[in-house]
C-alpha cells in the first residue's frame, strides 16, 4: 500500500509539472520549464522511493503498470478540475483498455 500511497503523490506532482502550464499559455515558456522542473523534482523525491520500496513485492513491469494506471486516472481527475476539459466516450473506451492490460501484466501464466 506505502507504494501505491507514493506512486499516487508522485503523479499528482508529475501531472501538475506536465500540464499545469496549459492554464497559463502567455506566460515565458522559459517560466513554465523552470517551474515543471522544480514541481517535478518533488514527483521524484516519491516516485524513487515508491520503486524501490516496491520492487520488493512487484516486478518492474508490474510496478510500470501500476504507475500508468494511476498516471490515467490522475490525469482524468487533473483534465476535469483543473483544466475544465471532459473526457470524451472514446477518451474513457481507450483508458479502460489499457486498464485492462493491467489483467496480462499481473496474470500468472
Amino acid at each position: 500500500m506505502t507504494t501505491i500511497l507514493l506512486l499516487t503523490v508522485s503523479n499528482i506532482f508529475m501531472t501538475i509539472a506536465w500540464y499545469g502550464h496549459l492554464k497559463y499559455k502567455d506566460s515565458l515558456l522559459w517560466k513554465a520549464i523552470l517551474i515543471s522542473w522544480l514541481i517535478a523534482f518533488v514527483e521524484y523525491c516519491f516516485q524513487v522511493p515508491a520503486n524501490r520500496i516496491g520492487h520488493y513485492q512487484f516486478t518492474a513491469a508490474q510496478l510500470k503498470t501500476i504507475q500508468e494506471v494511476i498516471t490515467l486516472v490522475v490525469f482524468c481527475i487533473f483534465s476535469v478540475l483543473y483544466l475544465k476539459e471532459g473526457l470524451k466516450w472514446n477518451t474513457l473506451v481507450g483508458f479502460s483498455m489499457m486498464i485492462g492490460a493491467v489483467f496480462f501484466i499481473f496474470k500468472e501464466w
